[in-house]
């Protein structure tokens, strides 16, 4: 069984858009799908419109944002749509990510059109009802929509921010205790690093102090809200620089001269931007072989996903 994943529906190929089509992302079909199960929803159906169906739309009515008739703005769908996704929550809770098709009013995460009566468009537009729903309910979950997943950095970003938080879920699975947080904590020290140094500097004194709390579900909630926030934030060159340079320090009595040289250009050639991030990862899983490092190959930094995947090819 693969990750549990939700997914637009038309973003999977269903034909339930308004024109009776669908917006079928292959690498999600095609590439994802051998690894997540992915759930698909299209939150318009869910509430009974047919398909096809009419046009409908974001608009402005000052006190909120109403999902009406592209026509008749009169007819408003927005208790309808918001119904739906509270009624949809419960299953949701065992989700490890969310693929959203863009532009929907329903569905889209950022700059969907929102209009004002008059038919004026408002400058940098809106989320769409379903996923912000989704958004303020579950604002952990790693939620990214079908177009940006051509980026090979916002990718490879939201994949491993999957992985990552179904790691979490597993390192609990027989209950939140101390020694599985602190464990946890500790195989994701370099992704914090690479991803969000200051929240690196502030998860390892929460993550000490957890003795201090009484209620281990109250401190997973905090702890798990914080962890997915920093890595939202995507590794820079610097930053990932920075973490193979900390690595490098690991195998300094381990290589000889020429070895430590290569090491050294391979990353800085990384850090000019003249090579992939997966052939330093690649040279110090090559070690690390050689050389056995136990806190090193428990890093989820070296390999948390599958390389099949080729997410930092490109990076």
């Amino acid at each position: 069984m693969g990750i549990p994943v939700g997914i637009s529906a038309c973003v999977l190929g269903q034909k339930v858009r308004f024109d009776g089509g669908h917006k079928r992302n292959r690498f999600a079909d095609e590439e994802l799908s051998e690894y997540f199960d992915f759930k698909p929803v299209c939150p318009e159906v869910g509430i009974g419109m047919t398909v096809p169906r009419p046009t409908i739309r974001l608009q402005d009515n000052s006190d909120r944002i109403a999902l009406v008739d592209s026509r008749d703005h009169e007819i408003d769908y927005t208790d309808q749509m918001i119904a739906f996704a509270d009624s949809q929550l419960p299953s949701f809770e065992h989700l490890r990510g969310y693929i959203v098709c863009a532009k929907s009013p329903t569905c889209g995460m950022e700059r969907v059109k929102l209009y004002l009566d008059n038919g004026n468009s408002v400058a940098g537009g809106s989320v769409g009802i379903y996923t912000q729903r989704l958004m303020d309910r579950m604002p952990w979950l790693p939620i990214e929509e079908d177009g940006r997943l051509q980026d090979p950095v916002l990718r490879e970003n939201f994949i491993f921010r999957i992985y990552a938080l179904d790691d979490l879920y597993r390192s609990i699975a027989d209950g939140v205790t101390r020694d599985s947080i602190i464990k946890f904590h500790s195989r994701y020290k370099l992704c914090l690093m690479a991803h969000d140094p200051q929240a690196y500097r502030v998860l390892g004194p929460f993550v000490s102090d957890i003795h201090k709390w009484d209620d281990l579900n109250a401190f997973f909630v905090e702890y798990r809200q914080l962890f997915m926030d920093a890595l939202k934030q995507r590794a820079s060159r610097k930053n990932n620089t920075n973490v193979l340079m900390h690595i490098q320090g690991y195998f300094k009595r381990d290589l000889d001269k020429p070895q430590k040289a290569e090491f050294r250009d391979v990353i800085m050639r990384y850090r000019d931007g003249n090579l992939p991030l997966i052939a330093a990862l690649t040279l110090i899983n090559h070690h690390l072989k050689v050389h056995p490092d136990s806190y090193l190959s428990d890093q989820a930094y070296l390999e948390l996903y599958p390389e099949s995947l080729k997410l930092r090819y490109s990076l």
